[in-house]
């Protein structure tokens, strides 16, 4: 049963910081890509970053604040810096891709990140 947990999150100033992590267990391979995505209450869950081998992309709302980074054991970063009240939300993570052709599609619980004015 693979599972994947986010850690970090809180409460934090606009123009502050944060380092949301995303730990994976009961995998036996390395993930194609993952991702983060974000939900904030009445929206709908929306893409952040994804990082798929030496390749990131960002939404146009994070670009040049957001670092998306990964290690070797599935376990993915981001880094958010110049946080603004409007990144307020869950985080999630996600991971997906094919493994012996098979699809999988997995997501985390969420972590609440938010940003006070």
């Amino acid at each position: 049963q693979v599972q994947l947990v986010e850690s970090g999150g809180g409460l934090v100033q606009a123009g502050g910081s944060l380092r949301l992590s995303c730990a994976a267990s009961g995998s036996r391979f390395s993930f194609d890509a993952m991702d983060w995505y974000r939900q904030a209450p009445g929206n709908t869950r929306d893409f952040v970053a994804r990082i798929s081998g030496r390749r990131s992309n960002y939404a146009d709302s994070v670009k040049g604040r957001f670092t998306i980074s990964r290690d070797n054991q599935n376990t993915m970063y981001l880094q958010m810096n110049s946080l603004k009240p409007e990144d307020t939300a869950v985080y999630y993570c996600h991971a997906d891709g094919y493994y012996t052709g098979r699809p999988y599609d997995y997501w985390g619980q969420g972590t609440q990140v938010t940003v006070s004015s």
